[in-house]
């Protein structure tokens, strides 16, 4: 054998991270249009659990869409909190945001003050 070595194909310098960490559209899997809470705009994915936390958490966030727009994306979210077992207490978006009751003011605004009587 005279010290030759079998030539191996030259690998690429470039790498691809593990197919974990890669996104969607990376790994050729797009996500349809109606998996999002707002197809048109195809923001707030809704394919699992994690992400139909995350659309309630952010819902409010989203600019440029109209009031049905949101009452759309709003149905479509809790159709996918129910298919995943996901815990959404609002009726509407439009709860999202609102102080619930029982729970007090950190600022401390909004107390009544009494006076104090002589």
């Amino acid at each position: 054998m005279n010290g030759a070595r079998s030539k191996s194909p030259k690998r690429s310098t470039s790498r691809k991270p593990p197919a974990s960490r890669r996104s969607a559209s990376s790994c050729g899997k797009k996500l349809r249009t109606s998996t999002f809470a707002f197809p048109r705009e195809r923001k707030e994915p809704l394919n699992d659990a994690k992400h139909v936390r995350n659309a309630v958490a952010r819902f409010d966030q989203v600019e440029g869409v109209s009031d049905s727009t949101r009452d759309a994306a709003w149905t479509r979210v809790k159709r996918a909190a129910t298919k995943f077992g996901v815990d959404v207490s609002e009726r509407s978006w439009r709860e999202l945001g609102r102080k619930t009751r029982g729970k007090k003011s950190k600022s401390g605004k909004g107390k009544k003050s009494r006076a104090k009587a002589s």
